[in-house]
């Protein structure tokens, strides 16, 4: 019987560009690319909807130069909350929950209502 992958495990299928074979050794390596560690976190349907919601919440997109002004700082924004927050032989699971608590975060803040308060006073 094949075995089934955990919620909670990273996915190392096909390439081995710097995670390590299980959750529990270092993963993060220097050449690894946004890309790469979404995909092995296993991130990428859980980004996305954070992409959607925020192009749903900007009116759309009618063009890729329009869908990429939404998305490519949502990137840039994820890849600098990874620079600051990894450390040196994390495993993937902490990895893992770097990128989950980043998104989870946006969504949050993108589904709160707007308040009196949020917005910038009139002059």
């Amino acid at each position: 019987m094949p075995e089934q992958k955990r919620d909670d495990d990273c996915d190392n299928s096909g390439t081995d560009e710097g995670m390590a074979e299980d959750s529990e050794s270092p993963v993060v390596l220097p050449q690894m690319t946004l890309e790469t560690i979404i995909d092995f976190t296993g991130q990428l349907e859980h980004l996305n909807e954070m992409v959607m919601l925020r192009l749903e919440k900007t009116g759309g997109f009618t063009s890729a130069e329009s869908y990429f002004s939404v998305v490519q700082p949502i990137l840039d924004l994820l890849e600098i909350e990874i620079r600051f927050r990894y450390r040196a032989g994390m495993t993937c699971q902490e990895m893992t929950l770097i990128v989950q608590d980043w998104i989870d975060r946006e969504i949050r803040e993108m589904k709160k209502p707007s308040t009196e308060k949020d917005s910038f006073p009139s002059p």
